[in-house]
Order: C-alpha cells, then structure tokens, then sequence
C-alpha cells in the first residue's frame, strides 16, 4: 500500500477539488487500468471521505470493461452505513438503476442489500418479492444483510420467514444462528433462547461458535439472571464442542458493569488456570478501570504485569487513568514507576497524565524531577496546558533554578513553542531580583523583536535592576519604551531612574537626554510627565536639574500648575537651599493666592524655628501630599502632629478613609511607617480604620463596629457617615440601606451623595427598580445625581 499511496493522494486531490466532469477526465488521464482490487484500495484509503468515494466508485463504474462487483458494492455500502448517512445510501440506491454500470445479474442482490444496511427493510422486502416473482433469488449473503435488518428494525414476525427460506437454499450457517439467537434475545424469549442453544449443539456435532452462546448470556445477565448465566457457561464449557470466548468475555464484562467485580476476577483467575483462557484488551480494560475506582492497586498492577507477559499491551486511556489516580491519591512514587516502566509496557502517556505527574511531584517532590518529567513530554511531542508550565516556571524561578528555566525556553524557542508572556515576564523579573538584568533584558529584547510586548511588571522590574546597578542609562530607555508600550511609570520609579542617572559621570547631560527622549517621542503631552520629571529630580538632591525641567515645561508651550511649583519649591526646600526658595515662593505667591503654596513653606519655616503649625497648616500640607499621592509624606505628618498633642480632626480624618477606599497604596504607607519609626496610639487607631476601608485588614465590622472604630479616632459627621456608607455598599447594598435608615432614626439628615451613594450601588448591582425608587425620593429632596452614576443608569 505504501508505493500506492502517493496515486492514491493525487486521487483524492482530483476528486476533492474538481467538478465531476473535469475529474472525470483527469482521472482518465492517470492512466491505471480499474480493476475490483484498485476499487477497493482506493474505497479503503479514503474511507473518512464519503462523497470522494461516491464520485470515485461512480467514475470506476463507468470505465469499459469493468462492472461493480458485489465487494465494491459492499464496500461503498460500508463507507456510507459507517458515516451513518442513511438518507445518502437512499439516494444512492434510486440513484443506482440510472447508471449504465448496473449489472443485471446483480440487480436485486445490490438493491436489497442496500435498502437494508440503509435501515429501509420495507422498500427491500418489497424488492425481495418482486425478485421471486420474476422468478430471481438472493445469494447467501443477501439473504443474512436481510434477515439481520429484519431483526434490528423489529420485523420479528417475517424473521422465521426469511429464516425458513435460508435453510431450504442450504445457506445456513453460523452466521445464521447468531442472527436467530438475536432475534430471540431482542424478544426476551429466554425459554426458547435456550431451547434453541441446545438444539445447535445436538444438531450440530462439530463445534460451534460461541456468538450465540455469548448472546445468550448478555441477555440473562441484562435480566439479573446472573445465576442462570453461570450454571449455563459452565455446562456449555464441559460440553466441549462450543468456542467459548466470546461468551467468557461477555460474562467478564457484565459481571464488572453490575459492580460483580470479586466475581470477575475470580472467574478469570479460574479459566486462567484451567484453560489458559486469555481476555482481549477491552476485558482488562475494564477490570482496570474498576480496581482504579476501588483503590485496589496491587490488582491493577497484577493485571498490567500479566499483560505484559501475555504481550498483550493496555491501551493509552487506561494507562493515563491509571496515572491520573495514583496522583489525585497522592500516590506519587507508584505512579513515576508505572511512568517509568511506561517502555516495557509499549505505551505512551497522554497531555491530563503529564500535567497530573508534573503538578503532583511539584507539590509532594521536588521541582527537579517534575522539570525533567516536562523535558521528557516535550521530547514525546507532549505540550502540557498553559497553567502547568506556568507552575512550574513559577516553582523555578521562586527556588532560584534559573538556569534550568533557561534551559526549558530555549528548548521550547528551538520546537517553535511560544510560552506565554506571563511565564517570560515571571523569568525576567527573577532574572533582575538574582542581578542578572542584563539576561533579562538581552530575553526583553528578544521578545521585542517578535513582537511579543512584555507586562507593565516586568519594566518594573527591569528598570529597578538597571537603577540599582548604576545603569540609569538603560533604565532610562527603558522608561521611555514602557511609555510607549501604554504603561503609566509610578512616582517611585521614575526617583529610581532619575536618581541612578544623577549618579553617572555628567548627571546634567544624562536628565537632559531624558528629557530630549521624552520630548523626541511626544510622551509629555501634560504637566504631569513634566511635574513626575521634576519630583524626581528634587528627590535626588539636584533642584536645579528640577529647574531644567521646569524651565523646558514651560518652553514647550505647557503652562506650570500649582503643583508644579510646589514640587519645585519642595525641591529646594529638601536640599536646604533656603534662598532660591525664597525666591521662588515670592514667584510663584504672587500667581498663586493659594493656602496650599503658603502652608508647604509656612510649615517647613515654621519647623525649622520650632513654632507648632496649627490644625489648619496640618490638614492643608495632607490634603496636598494625599493629592500627589505622596501617602508616606502624608503618614509622617500625621504622625508629626499627634505627637505634638493635635487631635486627628474629621477633615484628616475623613481624607485619610475617602483615599483608603480609592486605593490600597495608603495602608501601604502607613505599614511602612509603622516598621520604620514608632507611630501614636492616634496613628495606629486612624491605620487600623484605613486597613479595614481600603481591604487589606480582613474581619467581619457591622456598621456600629465601623461607627465605634471611628470614633476611637475623631469626631464624625455627615461626610465621615457617607464614607462609612460608601464602605458598607461594597460589603453588600442591604448593609448599606440598614444603616441609611439609621442614620435617619439617629437624625442626621442624608445629603446629595448620601442618596447617589445608594443609587449608584442598587445600579451596579442590577437593582434598577429599587434605584429608580431611590432616585425619585432623592429628585424630591431637589438633589440630582453625580455623572458616574448619571452613565451608569
């Protein structure tokens, strides 16, 4: 077949891509004489494909000197039945007496057969009559397509008809008999099935096939005659004229399916014995399966052993089964022996049981053994899912072995294995925590340039580990391509870079090439680059490099803000150069008539000659420090000013759980802190109060919990209430609705964004009607709703 195959493929190309006419001639022009055993090999590589082997049996038919014959006939009625296209094998057949290749000796014979393999016994009965009439019969094989459609289709009554004709003809055979014994059994006539058993045998002599026997007893075993099956398989065995293995195998199988598992067993282990009985492959399959089921692992491994030794080889499914529950079991040694001995026994193991192995030995092993395990499937042409090599990635680089997950990705780039960028992104980063950034990078780069973008993560990590190896240069590309690739660069990173290149020979050249890359590709379209360009300058000690920054801002036709030069003034008040600050302030006051810009030097003056700031100073330089998003500068002055004895008021107060709620970074700060420097019984009241709004502290606080928390700390009001209610809505909006309606019995007097609080929650949850209950109470108070709920409803 192998020196066919080629003709064969160009065949089925012809077949495929052209229309009839036109492969009828290019078939033609191939120039092989059509013959019943080409008809067949052609019909047998194609198989899958029905209608190519329609068009081809049609073409075949047609050629002179060649008529179908009834194995081709057969052959394409295979095709179709297997395909289970009925409705084609119809059209076939009304199709069939048009064609000149019709052959008239075989007319009926192939019509018949057809109709009845198609499922259609009525229009072949019909076709069988008028062949009688015309005074024509069916061949021995017609008369058993018949009969056995009969069966299957129910036509119980016209079965010992057809029967009767069969053994008139002398074309009865054991073939015969288990269409009989099905026929029977489908009528649950179990007397007359055993009558009928018994009669083949005293009739017969000779030896007889087990078909009908086996028959025999999947019928009694489906009616729970379970005993009755026994006593007759023994009897049927000491008569000796009857092959019985067909009928151990059927009593093997149903003892397992009816959970008779013992029974089976025993049963096998006995005609093992006696007869040197051998199952096929499904038989132990089965019995595998239900030991697996069972935990009994001695037996399965008995029964792997006995195969092998009876060269019988178990298929994949069971062998994977097998390997995924010793794992589920935590049996992880048993399991890598039967992987092991996975050669001996000839089988290989599929995708599920190599993720099952390699997940089980990483959480009960050691990830040495479940690396190599990977290396093996990949070497079998195995890929396990996306989320074990992700496992098992994250296992190498958590224990340092970045030399073998070096390894794992250059030989999955040499198999044209694409990890996702998770798994490169969780390398890099723990290239650079090792200090080995530049193999991180050189792997960055490479991923660049086939156009796999790396995560915002993963910059991160980069540009930290090239900041703190004094390489401010590449961190500072690195910073403008994490721009470009759509990444926001945090406050601290970009201190990191700009405080590493300060640190490099010519500090002014290397902020200004900065600034030049930003400018060169557009990235600062706002004050905030410019302002985050000009915070990092002022946080490594170089104001006037702040100054340069500032200076280019405003060249650039980008106006200054007041946080601008608040920044700038800060600048040289942490470098002590009290002068240009002066100046400064004096500049910027007069466009600014802003209490922020007068509290930042105000308090820094007032610091310095140990004059306390009042509440009012506190609250404003929080409020600015919160705005910026500078929470550890917010914590400390916090901390400042309970020390000196001022009471948290509700304003600090209020700022602090509004920000907790926005973001997770103030808790950060405020833990931060803590570990760094002793903080007051108030700050650690008013961080505790931050930890449970913002999420970080877990723990189960009712609205009069909260309530009671909070008034450890400061006074509340109205707006410490819709803050509470804010927190309480994201607990769930009945907690949220109790305390509103407490609130009121309590006689405080809910507000604009006490009822949008409550509306924008209802909204979110899909409780429009209630919202729009809510909404009508609130438009009768004459308050309207915010615009991030207006979008919502």
């Amino acid at each position: 077949m192998s020196r066919k195959t080629p003709i064969f493929d160009h065949i089925f190309e012809i077949l495929r891509a052209q229309e009839d006419s036109s492969a009828d001639s290019a078939l033609s022009h191939l120039n092989f004489g059509v013959s019943e055993a080409l008809v067949l090999d052609v019909l047998s590589y194609g198989s899958k494909d029905v209608l190519s082997c329609l068009k081809f049996f049609d073409w075949a038919g047609r050629q002179p000197g060649f008529h179908h014959t009834r194995a081709t006939f057969n052959a394409i009625f295979r095709i179709i039945s297997q395909a289970k296209l009925m409705n084609l094998m119809v059209d076939f057949l009304e199709n069939y007496t048009k064609q000149r290749y019709v052959h008239k000796v075989m007319y009926y014979n192939i019509l018949v057969i057809g109709y009845a393999v198609a499922g259609k016994s009525e229009i072949a009965l019909q076709l069988f009559g008028r062949m009688r009439f015309q005074g024509v019969d069916l061949d021995s094989f017609a008369y058993h397509v018949l009969m056995n459609s009969l069966v299957e289709e129910g036509y119980f009554d016209v079965v010992e008809t057809v029967a009767k004709e069969i053994r008139i003809r002398g074309f009865q055979n054991e073939v015969t008999h288990s269409i009989m014994m099905k026929n029977l059994c489908l009528q649950n006539e179990l007397e007359r099935g055993e009558e009928y058993l018994r009669g083949l045998v005293e009739d017969n002599g000779a030896r007889l096939s087990g078909i009908p026997v086996a028959t025999f007893v999947a019928t009694l075993c489906k009616n729970n005659k379970f005993d009755k099956a026994a006593l007759l398989i023994e009897e049927f065995t000491k008569m000796g004229s009857v092959s019985m293995e067909h009928a151990y195998g059927v009593w093997i199988r149903d003892l397992v399916k009816a959970g008779k598992l013992d029974r089976a067993l025993e049963f096998l282990k006995d005609k093992q014995a006696v007869e040197d009985y051998v199952p096929d492959v499904f038989r132990y399959n089965m019995l595998i399966s239900r030991l697996v089921r069972e935990n009994r692992l001695d037996e399965i491994y008995d029964l792997f052993a006995e195969m092998k030794e009876k060269e019988i080889l178990p298929d994949v499914v069971t062998m994977n089964a097998v390997l995924c529950f010793l794992c589920k079991a935590g049996m992880v040694d048993i399991a890598m022996d039967l992987y092991n001995s996975r050669v001996e026994f000839g089988l290989s193991v599929n995708c599920m049981a190599y993720n099952y192995l390699i997940n089980t030995l990483l959480g009960d092993v050691s990830v040495d053994e479940a690396y190599n395990l990977l290396r093996n499937s990949m070497e079998e042409g195995y890929f396990p899912g996306e989320r074990t090599f992700s496992i098992i990635a994250d296992a190498l680089c958590r224990e340092g072995k970045l030399d073998k997950m070096k390894e794992l990705v250059v030989f999955m780039l040499d198999q044209n294995i694409m990890p996702s960028n998770f798994t490169y992104d969780k390398f890099i980063s723990a290239l650079c925590k090792a200090s080995r950034v530049e193999e991180g990078y050189l792997l960055h780069d490479m991923l660049n340039r086939i156009n796999k973008s790396s995560r915002a993560s993963t910059y991160l990590h980069l540009i930290s580990g090239f900041s703190r190896s004094s390489r401010g240069d590449i961190a500072a590309r690195l910073l403008i391509e994490m721009q470009e690739s759509g990444f926001r660069p945090s406050r601290r990173l970009v201190r990191e870079v700009i405080s590493s290149l300060c640190k490099m020979d010519n500090p002014e050249k290397q902020f200004y090439g900065l600034l030049e890359m930003l400018l060169a590709r557009n990235q600062l379209p706002t004050s905030r680059s410019y302002n985050l360009l000009i915070d990092g300058a002022g946080h490594a000690g170089k104001p006037e490099l702040a100054m340069l920054a500032y200076e280019m801002m405003k060249s650039g036709g980008l106006l200054p803000d007041l946080k601008s030069d608040i920044i700038l003034l800060q600048s040289y008040l942490k470098s002590k150069k009290t002068a240009h600050a002066m100046e400064l302030f004096g500049d910027s006051s007069t466009r600014w008539k802003k209490r922020k810009l007068w509290h930042t030097m105000v308090m820094e003056d007032m610091k310095t000659n140990k004059i306390t700031p009042s509440v009012e100073c506190y609250e404003e330089l929080i409020k600015l420090y919160c705005d910026l998003e500078q929470y550890d500068k917010a914590v400390d002055i916090l901390n400042d000013m309970t020390q000196i004895g001022r009471p948290v008021s509700s304003f600090i107060g209020n700022l602090f759980l509004l920000h907790a709620l926005r973001t997770r970074k103030l808790y950060d700060a405020w833990v931060s802190s803590s570990e760094k420097e002793n903080l007051t019984s108030a700050s650690l009241v008013l961080g505790h109060l931050i930890g449970v709004f913002s999420g970080c502290v877990e723990g189960n606080y009712d609205d009069e919990d909260m309530e009671e928390l909070i008034q450890q700390s400061f006074r509340m009001d109205i707006y410490t209430n819709n803050m509470l209610l804010r927190r309480l809505s994201l607990k769930g909006m009945d907690f949220a609705c109790n305390f509103f309606h407490r609130l009121q019995k309590k006689g405080y007097e809910p507000n604009r964004w006490t009822y949008d609080i409550i509306v924008h929650g209802l909204a979110k949850d899909g409780r429009k009607s209630e919202a729009k209950k809510w909404m009508e109470r609130m438009f009768s108070k004459g308050f309207h709703l915010t615009e991030v709920t207006q979008r919502m409803i």
